[in-house]
């Protein structure tokens, strides 16, 4: 098996894991955590939630990171980046951009500041949590069909 063959499969097992949880998260658990009965039962839910998805996604980002990089220089990729046929690369790093700098800056540092907003205005909190989920979402399921499709060959330029 070749590496190029390995870092196939771990791209595509971390982008699944990841992708998937935020698809979960998007779609499960936000709306079940708008609704139930108390404030403080909503951010516990999705605080428990987030923690421990947050580890996973961390190291799927991470991976598909590793991989995505040594795929892209093995194939000669990075030198096609300008090209529009090539779109569907850009919008793949583009994603994984937003996802890491979600992930391990903004989360972290805002952590504590998001949970006083979210104590104070829950219900306008949970909406704009789950308006950010469905772009992202909806730019992740755009990168993956994209990426997909251009790396079989379909071009749409």
């Amino acid at each position: 098996m070749s590496v190029f063959t390995i870092d196939l499969v771990l791209h595509v097992l971390a982008a699944v894991l990841w992708i998937g949880g935020v698809a979960m998260v998007t779609t499960i658990v936000i709306p079940a955590a708008r609704k139930l009965a108390t404030v403080d039962q909503r951010i516990a839910l999705f605080a428990t939630i987030e923690r421990r998805f947050a580890w996973q996604a961390r190291g799927a980002v991470i991976v598909v990171g590793l991989t995505g990089a040594d795929m892209a220089t093995r194939l000669g990729l990075w030198s096609q980046l300008h090209s529009l046929s090539y779109w569907w690369l850009c919008a793949m790093i583009g994603v994984w951009l937003i996802f890491a700098i979600m992930l391990f800056l903004v989360e972290p540092l805002m952590k504590h500041r998001f949970e006083q907003r979210m104590k104070a205005a829950p219900d306008k909190s949970f909406a704009a949590i789950q308006r950010m989920h469905w772009i992202v979402l909806l730019l992740s399921a755009i990168a993956i069909a994209g990426g997909v499709a251009g790396s079989h060959g379909l071009s749409l330029f």
